[in-house]
């Protein structure tokens, strides 16, 4: 009688090659320090990216009637109801401009900075599920939120354009100056300031959610601070320095004036509005890459 002995070992590794480790591509491991931000993985994860982007585009006016209409919609008729209370019963100036021509501009940039602070400010509690399953750079989702917002900021630009055209066509006193290339810059501050500051606050309302819903009141209170529903030129002496120091104004007055010929342009308000969309920026970066490492034990 013959016994085949069949011997069976198992590998160190998974084609059985000397290190274990040599069949692995990606190592995972914590962030070892606060600077330790990797760009080069985020872009191998742009896939993920432009994946996220489409899904929050999509779902903004997913099973609705309009659809996509709905992203115009919206400051559309904001801007009409401000022409109505503010221009026409409160009869606050707009300087000579159309109502609509002057509150569109300072909505449609208001609102873009203001949901990319409120947005990424909740990334941590709204994305609780995926981000305890699932690996990828946290960074993708504050960036992913910020370019789904400027897709919509997009079309209400282009609504605007649109409107300003079809006013000049009209014989309506406005210029358009050649400054309104720069409007990608215009663009860029107010996103960066939305995003540094929704970096910085989404690591303290994964401790206390109430900040979330106190950074929600703040940010309709601080529309007032900004020149949206008057002319910078309207505002008191003694009260300009406390518009002037909010960041956004530059912003808002530099976009009407480049596309209006109206409100003021100053570099010095431009350079410190720029100066605090890059500190926003750098610093949000650093609290938010600390805060994901512990932020799924509070959420």
């Amino acid at each position: 009688m013959i016994t085949d002995s069949i011997k069976t070992e198992i590998p160190p590794g998974r084609n059985g090659t000397e290190d274990p480790e040599e069949d692995w591509t990606m190592d995972i491991e914590a962030n070892p320090g606060l600077l330790d931000i990797d760009l080069k993985e985020i872009w191998r994860y742009r896939d993920l990216l432009a994946l996220i982007v489409r899904r929050d585009f999509v779902a903004f006016y997913k099973q609705t009637v309009l659809g996509p209409i709905w992203h115009l919609t919206e400051p559309l008729v904001t801007t009409l109801t401000y022409a109505f209370i503010f221009g026409a019963i409160a009869n606050i100036s707009t300087n000579g401009l159309p109502r609509i021509l002057f509150y569109l501009p300072g909505i449609t940039l208001w609102t873009f900075f203001s949901n990319t602070l409120l947005n990424v400010a909740g990334t941590f509690n709204a994305n609780a599920g995926i981000f305890g399953k699932v690996y990828f750079p946290r960074l993708v989702v504050p960036l992913a939120t910020v370019i789904t917002n400027l897709i919509s900021l997009g079309l209400q630009i282009t609504l605007f354009v649109a409107l300003v055209l079809v006013y000049l066509g009209a014989g309506a006193d406005i210029r358009i100056t050649p400054y309104a290339l720069a409007t990608p810059l215009l663009v860029l501050l107010a996103g960066g300031m939305g995003l540094g500051l929704g970096m910085l606050l989404s690591s303290v309302t994964t401790k206390y959610r109430d900040l979330q819903k106190l950074v929600s009141v703040s940010m309709r209170l601080l529309m007032f601070a900004t020149p949206i529903i008057y002319p910078l030129s309207k505002v008191p002496e003694k009260y300009l320095w406390i518009i002037r120091l909010n960041p956004m104004t530059a912003v808002v007055e530099t976009f009407r004036y480049v596309w209006l010929g109206t409100g003021s342009f100053a570099w010095g308000n431009l350079l410190y509005s720029t100066s605090f969309m890059i500190v926003a920026v750098i610093w949000g970066a650093l609290v938010f890459n600390r805060a994901e490492k512990v932020a799924m034990d509070s959420v």
